[in-house]
């Protein structure tokens, strides 16, 4: 600068990147994101939605009829209203998992003797696959030698084939997705508890108040992000439920089992009607969109009042 005084010569101006640093940073730090979410999520939408007007076996020419799949869905095919029913028992029975990992976690959320072992016990449903679960599932309620009717044989009572039964199969995979589900949900609940204010805690105990008034009017409004994040999980956990009805049932007896993703699997891939699967993939989407959407409407004005 001194010697640019001396000299006369004007400050050189400053460049490109230096003048527009502010606005471009946030773009070029968003950047990956957005490419990465349109080729992998925004454009196979697109794509399955396209498909999904169209009758094509994956080899042929692809024939546009238009609504033709979406009609055939809604008005001849019962399969798929069976599939869109247990769907729902999937979307109900997992929105009971955030209060039972809630209890977990506060249950856990105490010191003592043993404490870590028996938290460990309660991970290990959230470490092993969901085909390591359905097998050990299976296993258990199987009719000729899962362990469920060896203990009915010792109380003397009659042995019972659930996964056999129509009316049963649906709720024992049900029940072997929940315990997963509400092991992931207490993890979450276990994070948020480490987060509580304590002073909080303290100066509501120093005013009388504990137990249950404790839990809802202390404990529970600060864990709102993790109940959140339940939520959100749980019902995407819900509706794209596919592996355990594989690996127990396939679907079945008599497609009984089947939920939306593994009829759109059986349908693509072992029917070859591509475009047909595209429109239950569709019909999948969009429930999933309107589910998520209610829980935004009603989250986002109470975000916006805090």
């Amino acid at each position: 600068m001194a010697d640019q005084m001396m000299t006369g010569q004007r400050p050189a101006a400053p460049g490109f990147w230096r003048r527009n640093q502010r606005r471009l940073a946030p773009i070029l730090f968003l950047a990956p994101a957005v490419i990465m979410f349109t080729v992998f999520v925004v454009v196979p939408v697109i794509e399955s939605l396209r498909l999904s007007l169209y009758d094509w076996d994956g080899l042929s020419a692809p024939r546009f009829i238009g609504l033709g799949n979406y009609v055939e869905l809604f008005r001849d095919d019962p399969v798929f209203w069976t599939a869109l029913k247990n769907n729902i028992y999937w979307l109900v029975a997992f929105l009971v998992s955030p209060a039972l990992g809630l209890l977990l976690a506060l249950f856990l959320n105490q010191s003592g003797f043993g404490m870590r072992f028996v938290k460990s016990l309660y991970f290990m449903p959230f470490v092993i696959s969901q085909v390591v679960v359905g097998l050990m599932f299976s296993w258990f309620f199987n009719a000729d030698f899962g362990l469920l009717n060896h203990i009915l044989e010792g109380f003397g009572l009659p042995p019972v084939a659930l996964l056999e039964s129509e009316n049963s199969a649906t709720f024992v995979i049900i029940a072997a997705g929940l315990w997963p589900q509400v092991a992931y949900c207490m993890i979450l609940y276990l994070t948020g508890l480490t987060a509580i204010n304590p002073e909080l805690l303290e100066a509501a105990r120093m005013e009388g108040v504990k137990g249950f008034k404790l839990l809802w009017h202390i404990v529970l409004p600060q864990l709102k992000p993790a109940t959140s994040i339940a939520l959100i999980v749980s019902v995407v956990g819900a509706l794209r439920s596919f592996d355990l009805v594989s690996v127990m049932t396939d679907g079945g007896p008599y497609q009984s089992s089947t939920v939306l993703a593994y009829y759109m699997y059986e349908q693509t891939f072992g029917a070859f009607r591509i475009g047909y699967g595209a429109a239950i993939a569709s019909c999948l989407f969009f429930l999933m969109d309107i589910c998520i959407v209610i829980y935004l409407i009603r989250s986002l004005p109470r975000a916006r009042a805090r």
